[in-house]
């Protein structure tokens, strides 16, 4: 089935998770789109049997606190950072509850989490302003980006790319075979001083790259020039908070939550704002990814919603 405007504007709550005692603050599909993983920051991470539609186990990051979860490649496991303690990155097996590896070298807190889409890579960008790169099977980190200020990163659909938002003014290119030699591509956007960037995605045609910030408009660039295609606004965020903007997986929407539990969603292509949705949410939308293979989408606040058409 494809995805239309009127697809999307028919989209309703099929149900409501109240598994947190706190805001949610991340959540990850697995590539297959049959879970989900969220992160808490009241130290759960929860899993969710997507055609079920049912939690399916809880555990716990008590002492390190749990940030930014991502699935591996791997059936079961996960990377995630830590907002207690120290910034060490950990990769965790569901299956056990035991850490298999921990990767240390951050000095501050990790805002950036991307896995490779084709190997056992990821990257991690911190307050510390570095964007480190790193292997799962090695605890040392494989190459390590000094920056003039916060990064965003994210990889691109192939896995051969990463992008980079520094500053909140540029994003930079690079090559993940010779990023030692510096970016490939800048591009320099004008800078808004009532925000800043707290989010950078690629469409899964490699075409675009999404910016989120945490003020009023999230825009969308042309990955291979730099322009800017479209900036997209209106919806409410006067508290200054990070919400997560998504791609549809066919490229063609870009959405986002608000503050006031709705769901604003738009044609990548006019521009134009498509539709509109009741989130039914308590708080702000902090976290809102579509599944990669199903015809839903999951949203959060301090309550996890999964949506059908």
């Amino acid at each position: 089935m494809k995805l239309t405007d009127n697809v999307l504007r028919s989209f309703r709550v099929a149900k409501v998770f109240r598994e947190n005692s706190d805001k949610i603050n991340c959540f990850d599909f697995s590539p297959n789109g049959e879970t989900v993983i969220s992160s808490s920051d009241d130290d759960s991470i929860v899993l969710y049997d997507c055609q079920e539609g049912k939690p399916k186990r809880t555990l716990y990051s008590k002492k390190y606190g749990v940030d930014l979860i991502r699935y591996t490649h791997a059936a079961n496991t996960v990377v995630y950072s830590s907002n207690k303690i120290d910034d060490t990155i950990r990769y965790l097996s569901l299956h056990d509850n035991k850490y298999i590896r921990y990767f240390p070298g951050h000095t501050k807190r990790v805002v950036a989490l991307s896995m490779s889409p084709v190997d056992d890579t990821f990257i991690s960008g911190s307050l510390d302003k570095t964007i480190r790169l790193w292997d799962l099977r090695s605890p040392n980190c494989q190459g390590l980006m000094h920056l003039q200020g916060k990064p965003v990163c994210s990889f691109d659909p192939e896995g051969l790319i990463f992008a980079a938002g520094v500053n909140s003014e540029m994003v930079k290119l690079y090559d993940l075979r010779s990023f030692d030699k510096g970016p490939f591509a800048t591009f320099k956007m004008q800078y808004d001083r009532t925000c800043e960037w707290t989010g950078l995605k690629f469409s899964n045609d490699g075409k675009l790259i999404l910016i989120s910030t945490n003020g009023g408009f999230i825009r969308l660039i042309d990955a291979f020039k730099g322009a800017i295609l479209h900036t997209f606004g209106g919806y409410n965020n006067s508290k200054a908070v990070t919400l997560e903007a998504s791609f549809t997986p066919d490229s063609q929407f870009i959405m986002i939550g608000s503050e006031d539990g709705k769901i604003h969603v738009w044609n990548g292509e006019s521009g134009m704002k498509v539709a509109v949705l009741d989130g039914k949410h308590t708080g702000p939308i902090t976290c809102l990814q579509f599944n990669p293979k199903f015809m839903t989408f999951a949203s959060a606040c301090s309550n996890m919603v999964r949506k059908v058409f």
